[in-house]
């Protein structure tokens, strides 16, 4: 257990009761104890309330990995953490999976999707469990006297803003609630995209000067909230129609002088002892005494071993069990460690094995083929073994189901990408000599070989977002930047449902408002397409 690291798990039992409802119509609060007299009681309940809300990015429930606080058959799916895997890693090309159960087909086939798919109801209805939980807290806190209380708020109110993003990104629109609603039982109006992006916008900015520079590991602080304005910007024209890079560069140069600097050992950034690196800005903690939770990365190293018939073991990334056989990557991504700094299809399985780069070996290929020709078979495709539940020299402790291995939502080597993108995009305050040195930066720490200002393209941007950053949750929103994720521009493996890929539309942008949120609100309207 890293003992070092910011507990989730420091709730009393009079805390444990505090819930809330995660239908938008009904954002009343319902606990035993007021939440004022809690913490006039015990000053220090802060704490564990507030890791709570942090725990429900990441853990099904802060009771363990039994319970859930949101609805469904399986109460690990329902993880804030991996629904954004499922819907940002397994939609897009790198990452595919083989169960097909309940609705899984639409997402990694991107297509055939549906308002009844349980997988996207479950990023919306833990957006709209967060959210209420963090209002309820934020106007407690804002009615009692506790030295932290400003430090506090802000930290609620980014982990809020951060639920927000997601619906911006996925969903389009949706509900705005905060804690000037608490009690309302009257369905509030829709929100759209615009609305939302300047909700987030102004509570950004808001609080960048009263969260702390230096929060502990764990918390949100200054950079991370600098860190989501920028992605904020990155993406504005996407989510506003009106293009903001020269903001997001203003934004990014401040997350690059916050003292981050780049971790030396690749593998240490996703291994059990990542909460020493220097290069992650915002961590979501896993720990398996702690923080047991099926939807951290247990369930990407589970997934990703086992198989029938068995190849990789579970134990082999430091987890106790036969693993659960369902995701391998495809050489959409694999591909790009090939002959062309842009192309997947110059890649081979030769190719590959002769790389220098230290990400091309993050691939576990001894029984599998190089080909995806059925998504749906084990052996088909490389199971990426990027994150595992050992140290980074290769120790650690493998009696354990659920995995030590923090999530590095945000991190330095991402930052330094963005700022190459917008430099190329022509951002003022972002020069292509300095995307250069940051690019050649990354590339080098990975033994990869350096690239010249000539190969500075957007293209060359997006592949090499994917060699760095996939299966962290950013490639679909990647893809759709840069106009890739509909229609035929760029075609991957099993896009659309076809083993070569097919165009697929426009509307695949937005995925379709849950069917359980239209009929919960009447004020709510279905994305077009849908």
């Amino acid at each position: 257990m890293k003992l070092n690291k910011f507990k989730i798990i420091v709730l009393s039992a009079a805390v444990l009761s505090f819930t809330s409802c995660i239908n938008d119509l009904d954002t009343a609060p319902k606990y035993e104890q007021s939440l004022e007299n809690i913490l006039r009681d015990d000053p220090n309940a802060v704490e564990g309330l507030v890791a709570k809300i942090y725990a429900s990015l990441s853990m099904s429930s802060a009771n363990g990995a039994g319970e859930a606080d949101i609805s469904g058959p399986d109460k690990g799916e329902t993880v804030f953490l991996r629904g954004i895997w499922n819907l940002e890693d397994f939609t897009a090309d790198g990452m595919k999976n083989r169960w097909g159960d309940d609705g899984l087909d639409q997402l990694t086939t991107t297509s055939n999707w549906t308002s009844n798919n349980k997988f996207f109801a479950y990023l919306y209805n833990r957006v709209y469990y967060t959210v209420p939980q963090a209002n309820n807290l934020i106007a407690a806190l804002r009615n009692v006297n506790h030295p932290q209380k400003d430090q506090f708020i802000s930290e609620l109110r980014f982990i809020r803003a951060l639920s927000y993003y997601y619906m911006i990104d996925c969903f389009g629109k949706g509900v705005l609630v905060t804690e000037n609603d608490l009690g309302t039982t009257t369905p509030k109006p829709q929100a759209s995209r615009q609305e939302l992006f300047n909700y987030v916008e102004n509570e950004l900015k808001e609080i960048e000067s009263t969260i702390s520079s230096n929060a502990g590991y764990g918390h949100a602080n200054q950079a991370t909230v600098q860190m989501l304005l920028a992605k904020l910007y990155l993406n504005a024209q996407v989510y506003t129609g009106t293009a903001r890079y020269n903001d997001a560069v203003t934004y990014i140069n401040k997350v690059l002088a916050g003292g981050y600097s780049l971790d030396s050992n690749f593998v240490r950034l996703f291994s059990a002892d990542n909460n020493a690196s220097p290069e992650i800005i915002f961590p979501l903690i896993a720990d398996p005494v702690g923080t047991e939770s099926y939807g951290n990365s247990t369930y990407i190293i589970n997934g990703g071993t086992g198989g029938t018939p068995p190849t990789i073991k579970a134990s082999d990334l430091g987890l106790t069990g036969d693993g659960w056989g369902g995701h391998r990557a495809s050489k959409a991504w694999y591909g790009l460690f090939g002959n062309s700094l842009t192309d997947y299809n110059a890649g081979t399985s030769t190719s590959l094995a002769a790389s220098t780069d230290d990400r091309a070996k993050l691939f576990y290929s001894n029984g599998h083929n190089y080909e995806m020709n059925d998504y749906k078979n084990w052996l088909d495709g490389y199971p990426s073994i990027k994150f595992r539940n050992l140290n980074s020299n290769g120790s650690g402790n493998t009696t354990s189901n659920f995995s030590g291995a923090d999530f590095p939502m945000f991190r330095l080597a991402d930052v330094y990408l963005m700022y190459a993108e917008c430099a190329v995009r022509g951002a003022s305050g972002a020069t292509l000599s300095q995307a250069l040195t940051y690019v050649n930066q990354i590339r080098m720490r990975s033994h990869a070989m350096s690239v010249s200002l000539n190969d500075l393209t957007l293209d060359f941007i997006l592949a090499e977002r994917a060699r760095e950053l996939n299966l962290e949750g950013h490639r679909r929103t990647d893809l759709i930047r840069f106009g890739k994720f509909t229609g035929a521009t760029y075609i991957w493996p099993w896009k659309g449902g076809v083993k070569n890929g097919i165009s697929i539309p426009s509307t695949y942008n937005l995925f379709p408002i849950p069917s359980s949120a239209l009929n919960a609100n009447p004020n709510l309207t279905q994305n077009p397409g849908y």
